[in-house]
């Protein structure tokens, strides 16, 4: 068999990656699609007046010395959520957010995204709002398939995320070879000439 060549050594490697680059995007368009509007969206979330992750409040003490105790304070915003928004929903928390600079604890619930701002002080709503930013940002990492099929370990977030990232940096070296492989292939020909 007749030994290649440089010249068609890197002309086929060019093919070679030409083709991975074009199977690997075409498979995951729709991923990266996902990731770059979500990406976009999580980009702007603290600037979209409110309408993906609601706007802190202000309190009216940052004295800590002045401020309720959380369990009173918890009791108040399960109370306020069940009574504004529905006696069904969980009171399962994902968080506790206390903003002593703003005066205020957040409790943002598990399996619903809405979140409960009080007054850290007097215990008074500040803010009820749903943080769509939450879901957002599980749709960019693939974990609200954990969610939804009730995984506590997150299989699925890890699987896509390695899936993606790998992805990704195929689509890097291979873009960037796409770049430079068609300069070296005319320097190439330039001094053989």
């Amino acid at each position: 068999m007749k030994k290649l060549n440089s010249r068609q050594q890197q002309a086929k490697i060019l093919r070679n990656f030409r083709k991975v680059h074009r199977i690997t995007g075409a498979t995951l368009f729709i991923f990266f699609f996902i990731i770059a509007i979500t990406g976009f969206l999580l980009g702007w979330k603290n600037n979209s007046n409110g309408l993906i992750l609601p706007k802190n409040q202000q309190g009216s003490s940052v004295e800590l010395n002045k401020w309720l105790p959380i369990d009173s304070l918890h009791k108040n915003a399960c109370a306020i959520l069940h009574d504004s928004i529905s006696p069904n929903l969980s009171l399962k928390l994902n968080r506790i957010d206390i903003r002593k600079n703003k005066g205020l604890v957040k409790f943002v619930f598990e399996n619903h995204y809405w979140e409960v701002q009080l007054d850290g002080a007097t215990g008074e709503l500040l803010n009820l709002g749903k943080r769509h930013s939450d879901f957002i940002e599980n749709l960019h990492d693939g974990s609200f398939l954990d969610t939804f099929f009730n995984n506590s370990t997150k299989p699925i977030k890890v699987i896509y995320t390695s899936i993606m990232g790998l992805a990704l940096l195929l689509f890097t070296i291979t873009g960037f070879w796409l770049w430079y492989g068609p300069k070296r292939l005319k320097k190439h020909r330039k001094r053989k000439s």
